[in-house]
């Protein structure tokens, strides 16, 4: 299986920013589909939906529906060309490795919900590599063992 991602991935595949060569260059480079999950879908969707939200009063923040709309519509095609691939979860075996990675490192390191969840996946599907450019997450993947791109 190839490197699972989250969401700062995605977004920095579907959106220009500061790491989009990194993650294109690793899309591009795919021979097998990218594995995702519902809920890795779901963070990233809403997450679009709450830039738009920042974009409203304010410009200088988050992005426009218009640009919302275009990463959504870029998702579903790589959906449904099988670039990416929703893979079954077991979600109660992910809470349970959640749970063990929230007590290890959240009180020393500061972890998030979602982060965590996203990294117990990884180790519930088996993945080698971690895909991520969030720093703290990374720190946690790296601790129980997965690499980093």
């Amino acid at each position: 299986m190839s490197g699972f991602p989250d969401t700062s991935f995605l977004c920095s595949a579907y959106r220009e920013q500061e790491h989009s060569v990194i993650a294109d260059e690793y899309m591009d480079a795919l021979s097998t589909p990218l594995p995702v999950s519902t809920l890795l879908l779901f963070e990233f969707r809403n997450s679009l939906r709450f830039q738009q939200r920042l974009f409203l009063p304010d410009r200088s923040r988050g992005f426009s529906k218009t640009e919302a709309e275009r990463m959504l519509r870029a998702l579903q095609s790589d959906l449904q060309s099988g670039r990416l691939e929703i893979v079954p979860v077991d979600w109660a075996d992910v809470h349970v490795i959640a749970e063990r990675l929230s007590a290890t490192h959240t009180a020393a390191h500061g972890h998030r919900f979602a982060d965590i969840l996203h990294v117990a996946t990884g180790i519930h599907l088996g993945v080698e590599v971690f895909l991520t450019f969030d720093d703290n997450q990374k720190r946690l993947a790296e601790a129980e063992g997965m690499a980093v791109l």
